[in-house]
């Protein structure tokens, strides 16, 4: 639960801290990150959804 609560802290689905103040240059490395980190988990699930196609298919 705490890697779950880890990402969505990282991603901003949960509330941002009121105290961080961040530049441009840190905005778009983040912006960066969150976009590579979504995109591995996207292929991720395609990963994982084709093993289960494949396994029930054979």
């Amino acid at each position: 639960m705490k890697a779950f609560k880890l990402l969505a802290d990282y991603l901003y689905l949960s509330k941002k801290r009121e105290t961080e103040t961040d530049n441009n240059m840190i905005k778009a490395m983040h912006l960066i990150n969150r976009i590579s980190l979504l995109l591995f988990l996207l292929c991720l699930m395609m990963m994982l959804s084709k093993l289960i196609t494949q396994t029930v298919l054979n």
